[in-house]
């Protein structure tokens, strides 16, 4: 199905570039074409080693290739499509492919790797007619090439998730993460807790946004204008298998201690004891809360195979620990110095318990904190600092840093896409991340097991604008699983990546239409000469005028660098204030200079809470103490879903030396952000 509608049919297959996508170790063009209007005939070596179960998963995907495919029992001399398996050292999932006049052979030492092969083929396929004779080698650079998709801000059914699946599949990835709990709704059923699928899995509002800043309440299955739903565990367990069939691997993903809003308003002796109305970290001094996590767990591990659990434990608050008898009680039982050494407790205690029956857990990056867990491997994503930490420490880690890995960013100029968290991540960024790069050191980059795309939910309600959000950007991040970085090279892969998306379109997906990318904020893309760049910029006192230490940008250069910020306040160029003030600063052009235009420009993200000034101010001096002010430029905050820029300046004529512009933060509490200060 992939690529049909694009068909492309060579003539001179030698001069083509790589057509593959992960791309291959090695892609060889040799003379000669393989004609395929008849069919091909399937022929799979026997092998002690093959179950049942592996010739009819691969008999499944030879069918899908392209081509008419006939399963044959004799080996045949002419227009076959030869498996063999056991033979070379390509790994488990590696394999090499050669296509010649008489037919096509791939052979792997496993059945993955045979898998993966179809899937090559089936791209060619896609792409020519005849098939051009080539030679193929091929394996992943990591083992671990995943996407997490979060069906609890808004629910996914099993039909959308097996669609996605197949996209994966047919990029080479191979593990699926399953965010099934968070506050906004508990997501699979668990038989000896009927209530958290019956009550914590529906709410009034549709919308997570409507929910999240409203009440946050729940409310029973089959009430009238209730949103929701759930995977009953026969829908699990077919995901599972669906999955398998296509050698993915559904982890799935049981939030605690935090994140379990929705556990607690269910279950409320599971908070902590000092009446917090509104608790989202479940209480670690009570033994009823490992009991219930633990039959939780008996019933999940039943139903997903995978060797990995993960358990979350990312942004648990810990403050109602603090002030809890039950979890001071726990403190000085077990000798904890404090709340994040007993978040580790709990850890550990969840741990030892899953390693008993043979699993591994897995989780966000603050499982780090107050002592990681002797077994666990850490999903790095606020940043790589946490799991280079953990690989030093010789644990296993998947990077997903937030910076690369997040695409619930908008992937395009923010005011063209649809509502989302903010920011701004390109398809060209996210693919220019390496898990691996040549500065870490070589006993942590074999920690690395490989890399996983994350896309919350929070502001997608559709499937379809899921979809948009996932494709491409996944693509790339299959590309850095699975490729070497010699073979990557980004404008080749962004053409490779328009014809899977076209034919995505085609198919009835609803991936974000690449090839019309408007690309990033034009005036980011050059330097811009004024008089003030490189000139000295004095930032005001008090404190509340001071910019914050993690959107400092270049310091106290920024505003005068030249330099104008991309689409996102995290480009390292925006530079941000948080705190009572705004901006408050001086410039000091070092003579006096006739100007006629001031102008800075502020960007408004309201989900991540980044507004426009509600007042600036700008005023002129010559000497540096009397000062004119020439601009009082007032401007109604409101708040709306879609991000803007906008520019606030003066223009005339005018003599000075220093200008003070000074920005007011409106009655909406978050940041003021601003790159640059052009004076003309």
């Amino acid at each position: 199905m992939l690529l049909c509608a694009t068909l492309f049919i060579a003539t001179t297959t030698m001069a083509q570039p790589n057509p593959i996508t992960p791309a291959p170790l090695l892609f060889e063009w040799e003379e000669g074409e393989l004609d395929i209007d008849k069919g091909l005939k399937l022929y799979i070596e026997e092998n002690d080693e093959f179950t049942a179960e592996d010739y009819l998963r691969l008999e499944a995907a030879a069918s899908q290739v392209g081509v008419a495919v006939k399963r044959v029992y004799k080996e045949p001399k002419s227009r076959y499509l030869r498996l063999r398996f056991g033979y070379g050292n390509f790994g488990e999932e590696g394999y090499a492919m050669t296509i010649d006049r008489s037919g096509v052979t791939i052979t792997a030492t496993y059945g993955a790797g045979l898998y993966y092969g179809l899937q090559t083929l089936r791209q060619i396929v896609e792409q020519y007619d005849p098939l051009p004779c080539c030679h193929i080698e091929d394996k992943p650079s990591f083992a671990y090439r995943g996407v997490l998709i979060d069906i609890s801000r808004h629910f996914r059914s099993k039909e959308f998730l097996m669609r996605q699946i197949d996209m994966m599949a047919r990029l080479k990835m191979n593990r699926l993460h399953l965010h099934l709990t968070d506050a906004a709704g508990w997501r699979i059923e668990i038989d000896a807790y009927p209530e958290l699928t019956s009550f914590a899995a529906w709410r009034k509002p549709a919308t997570w946004k409507e929910w999240w800043y409203g009440e946050r309440g729940y409310v029973t299955e089959g009430t009238e204008g209730a949103y929701g739903g759930y995977l009953t565990k026969e829908d699990a367990r077919e995901l599972v298998a669906y999955a398998a069939d296509r050698y993915i691997t559904i982890i799935p993903e049981i939030e605690m201690p935090g994140h379990s809003d929705e556990v607690i308003a269910t279950y409320p002796h599971l908070a902590c004891t000092n009446k917090n109305p509104r608790q989202g970290d479940l209480c670690i001094g009570k033994e009823a809360t490992f009991e219930m996590m633990q039959t939780i767990l008996s019933e999940i591990i039943e139903i997903f195979p995978s060797e990995y659990i993960h358990i979350g434990g990312d942004e648990a608050g810990k403050g109602d620990w603090a002030q809890c008898d039950d979890c001071k009680r726990r403190m000085a039982e077990e000798g904890l110095a404090g709340v994040d050494e007993l978040q580790s407790y709990m850890i550990h205690r969840i741990e030892m318990w899953l390693n008993e029956r043979g699993r591994q857990i897995i989780g966000w990056d603050e499982i780090l904190q107050g002592g990681l867990a002797p077994n666990a491997t850490v999903m790095s994503w606020r940043g790589e600092e946490g799991g280079l930490a953990a690989a030093a420490a010789g644990h296993d880690v998947v990077m997903s840093p937030h910076g690369y890995c997040y695409i619930d960013a908008p992937q395009d100029a923010p005011y063209s896409q649809p509502e989302s968290i903010g920011g701004y991540l390109p398809l060209e960024r996210v693919y220019s991340y390496n898990p691996t790069p040549d500065t870490m050191p070589s006993d942590v980059a074999l920690r690395v097991l490989g890399v996983q795309a994350n896309l919350w939910a929070e502001f997608i309600v559709t499937d379809e604008h899921y979809e948009h959000m996932l494709w491409p950007r996944a693509i790339a991040i299959a590309e850095i699983g699975w490729s070497q970085r010699d073979v990557m090279h980004y404008s080749e892969f962004r053409e490779r990546a328009i014809r899977i998306v076209d034919a995505m379109i085609e198919e009835g997906y609803s991936p974000f239409d690449l090839k019309n990318e408007i690309g990033n904020r034009p005036e980011s893309k050059a330097d811009v000469e004024h008089l003030a760049r490189g000139k000295r910029v004095e930032y005001l006192m008090p404190s509340s005028y001071q910019y914050a230490p993690k959107y400092a940008a270049a310091g106290d250069a920024t505003l005068t660098d030249g330099k104008r910020g991309t689409w996102t306040y995290a480009d390292g160029r925006w530079q941000g204030f948080l705190g009572r003030g705004g901006v408050d600063v001086i410039i000091d052009l070092e003579e006096v200079t006739a100007i006629h235009s001031i102008a800075a420009d502020f960007m408004q993200i309201c989900g991540p809470g980044v507004f426009m000034p509600c007042l600036v101010e700008i005023a002129i001096s010559e000497d540096g103490k009397n000062y004119t002010k020439i601009a009082d430029i007032e401007h109604e905050v409101v708040v709306d879903e879609l991000p803007s820029f906008k520019s606030f300046g003066w223009e005339g004529e005018a003599q000075a030396r220093y200008i003070r512009y000074k920005a007011h933060r409106s009655r909406y509490s978050g940041f003021l952000f601003t790159d640059e200060i052009v004076v003309r």
